[in-house]
């Protein structure tokens, strides 16, 4: 029998809103991280009662390096982004030391989703950046 070749792919597009301010620090090797959660959204009708219902998944992103430095003063609770990146999965024991497992996105691009006011943005450039305004994280 012939070997089966599978294809493997890791790629994640999520479009949501920031669940909460970022949280932005400096590894010990000096590089910055930028992590955030964001809310997705999946509206359906229930099938028994006839009600919409909203189902929201919590997603965990990180972006590293320099796109992390750029994304620190841009983003805050709300803000609608688009993320391109790849899952990654992680052990690690809670506080009673029962190991657990959790996935998360380690984002590749981060895309905005909303004009950015110059002040907020602090380019000073008094111009407005749009919806085709990038940020990639170099790999």
């Amino acid at each position: 029998m012939k070997e089966i070749r599978l294809l493997e792919q890791n790629m994640v597009l999520l479009a949501g809103r920031l669940a909460f301010d970022p949280d932005n620090r400096v590894t010990g090797g000096g590089t910055a991280l930028c992590s955030f959660r964001i809310a997705v959204n999946r509206r359906f009708k229930d099938a028994k009662t006839g009600e919409w219902k909203d189902d929201t998944a919590w997603v965990p992103v990180e972006v590293w390096g320099e796109a992390a430095e750029r994304l620190k003063d841009k983003l805050t609770k709300g803000s609608p982004v688009h993320v391109e990146g790849r899952l990654k999965s992680e052990e690690f024991e809670d506080k009673s030391g029962q190991k657990r497992r959790a996935l998360k996105v380690v984002a590749r691009r981060v895309q905005f989703l909303s004009k950015i006011e110059a002040g907020a943005a602090g380019s000073g450039s008094g111009a407005e950046k749009s919806d085709a305004d990038l940020e990639e994280v170099p790999f």
